[in-house]
């Protein structure tokens, strides 16, 4: 039988082997990664963000929304029976950075797209509590100021250097298909959407004309969740619906 009452009495012994435990307990949980394409299943529909959705992204952040939101439901059922399916980590995949955590002061976001209208998505940042009165959001009346442009191909070039997949094309035509999205009378709409599958297009802060910080918000806040068909998609191993 192995004396191991020498080693437990020398403290360098006990460093050591310490040492050496750790070690190819790390080894063989990180040895496996460097053979692997990828870490995150790919999910059928999951895209970029247009370049109106990424600049609404920036103002979340900007903001700090995800201070009070997060952007991840559990994998427990009554997260799921109150939010919908649980986080995916493709859905993520292209947030830099992603808004997972665990802080909810508001509800969690991941879902959000398609449940409120617009022009609910616009009283509530303008007024909250003309929607929810026992909200305690500030309100964010300034974002019906012009939208910043001129500086969406420098965002999109910068996410794509981190492995976004954004083509040349789209990086070309990213001012042309932000200002187009928030307008479904612009000749380059149709574009925007065969460029990004199953993006908007339309006057999201409710006002024609150059877009908004608002048009932008809104934007995003109305893709989050919609880019999986939940209806179809099964994980394996997934047994909580």
């Amino acid at each position: 039988m192995f004396d191991h009452g020498k080693i437990e009495r020398n403290s360098i012994l006990m460093v050591v082997g310490i040492l050496i435990v750790v070690s190819i307990g790390g080894i063989v949980e990180l040895a496996p990664l460097f053979y692997l394409e990828s870490t995150i299943e790919k999910v059928k529909g999951v895209r970029p963000y247009s370049p109106l959705e990424l600049a609404g992204r920036n103002i979340y952040i900007r903001e700090g929304c995800y201070n009070c939101h997060s952007q991840m439901v559990r994998p427990f059922r009554d997260e799921i029976e109150r939010y919908g399916h649980y986080s995916l980590a493709a859905e993520s995949m292209y947030d830099h950075p992603f808004q997972w955590g665990s802080k909810r002061t508001g509800p969690d976001l991941a879902r959000v797209g398609g449940k409120y209208s617009d022009e609910w998505h616009r009283n509530h940042m303008i007024d909250p509590r003309s929607v929810v009165p026992e909200s305690v959001m500030p309100g964010y009346p300034f974002l019906d100021a012009p939208l910043k442009v001129g500086d969406i191909t420098a965002h999109l070039k910068t996410n794509a250097i981190v492995g976004v997949p954004y083509t040349d094309e789209m990086i070309a035509k990213a001012e042309t298909d932000l200002v187009a999205q928030a307008d479904p009378d612009s000749d380059e709409a149709e574009a925007v959407e065969e460029r990004y599958p199953g993006a908007q297009v339309r006057d999201f802060d409710g006002k024609p004309g150059a877009p908004t910080e608002m048009d932008a918000m809104i934007a995003y806040l109305q893709i989050l969740g919609t880019m999986v068909d939940f209806g179809s998609f099964k994980a394996e191993g997934d047994n909580l619906r």
